[in-house]
């Protein structure tokens, strides 16, 4: 009994169970695979960011055409624009003391800017009825206000923030009035002074220099005496009162609003503190710091009879390299946006005929404008 169990247990060949293990990759199938993740990420990875900024100069395009709108509909209701700031007006640099008027440029209280005139009519009803405008932006009763931001004035692709900044000195330390700093919102839209700037030492000169025929570079000598609207051929200037029927050029064929990004200097929307200064964060042999106008104003040039060392006159459109805090700047590939007079939406590359910049930026000197330099 015993050897028949022990030989039956004995007879039993149990059949080999199927292999669960699986061959593993070898080094060299991992590095492949690898890179083939490597080379579609590559791919991909352009494609996504370009969707990205698609959306991004869309976004930025649909900000100036709030801004064209709402321009139009303050025309409507005042039968003019917004002056590009307001200033105490005087003609011999004589103000009451509380307007803090800068005795360099005469730019004075209340100092409010185009942008911060348009807030009622770019849906921004809160903010405008916080302002107190017959106040400077300085006083006690808009410390709040004006470092509000607003996403309207700007851009996405814009770096350099979107955060309320300090005021600066000439030195670059921060402006102070009546014991405190002055703290504005950011905005990374500025409007057009034309060709020619009426800022700085023009500001108060009782006479400057213009171009008379940029395309020849000769020039003429015209009175100031405090007003900036005898150097300004754009529609935003110093106290401006700019109307349509200004725009003898033509509103369609005319630059009012564009880009400046904070990555080049910091803008506001909130308008002009006197004594304050632009000061550049690009540096080039031709940049430096710039009057207080340069907050929320910019010009194309050519300004005050200037000339390059070649002979020609100094302009400079989008993006030119000279990264003057006196200038349009965007940071979108190729080019930036502009708004014209008649609210349209315009973008203009870095290879535009400076001449033809020239042209569009200013509003009554009877330029013939060929879009095919565009």
């Amino acid at each position: 009994m015993r050897r028949l169990f022990r030989d039956s247990r004995a007879a039993v060949d149990w059949p080999a169970g199927p292999r669960t293990g699986r061959p593993a990759f070898t080094l060299v199938e991992l590095l492949v695979v690898i890179s083939i993740i490597g080379v579609l990420v590559g791919l991909l990875l352009p494609a996504v960011q370009n969707a990205r900024e698609a959306a991004r100069r869309m976004i930025c395009s649909n900000h100036l055409r709030q801004i064209g709108l709402a321009s139009h509909n303050y025309h409507s209701a005042f039968n003019r624009f917004p002056a590009g700031y307001v200033s105490f007006a005087t003609r011999n640099g004589v103000s009451p003391p509380q307007v803090q008027m800068d005795p360099l440029t005469w730019d004075a209280g209340p100092g409010w800017g185009w942008a911060a005139g348009l807030m009622p009519f770019a849906e921004q009803s809160a903010i405008a009825d916080q302002m107190h405008a017959d106040e400077p932006i300085w006083s006690a009763s808009n410390r709040a206000v004006i470092e509000a931001t607003v996403s309207v004035f700007l851009c996405p692709s814009a770096s350099g923030g979107d955060q309320p900044f300090d005021v600066l000195n000439e030195i670059g330390q921060p402006k102070i009035i009546d014991g405190h700093p002055i703290r504005v919102g950011r905005s990374h839209y500025v409007a057009s002074h034309g060709q020619e700037s009426c800022w700085g030492e023009c500001g108060s000169a009782a006479t400057g220099e213009i171009f008379d025929n940029i395309y020849q570079g000769t020039t003429r000598i015209v009175a100031i005496d405090g007003d900036a609207g005898t150097v300004a051929d754009g529609p935003f200037f110093r106290n401006s009162k700019t109307r349509l029927r200004d725009v003898i050029d033509g509103t369609s064929q005319t630059i009012f609003f564009g880009e400046h990004s904070s990555a080049l200097s910091e803008k506001t929307w909130v308008g002009v503190v006197p004594g304050a200064y632009t000061h550049p964060r690009l540096r080039s042999p031709e940049n430096g710091a710039d009057a207080a106008a340069t907050l929320t104003l910019v010009h194309a040039g050519p300004s005050g009879g200037e000339l390059d060392i070649t002979g020609h006159p100094i302009i400079h459109p989008v993006n030119f390299p000279t990264y003057h805090v006196g200038q349009m700047y965007s940071e979108h590939p190729g080019g930036g946006w502009v708004a014209m007079g008649d609210g349209s939406v315009r973008f203009v590359t870095n290879f535009v005929d400076l001449y033809l910049w020239a042209e569009l930026s200013s509003m009554d000197e009877g330029e013939v404008i060929d879009w095919e330099r565009l």
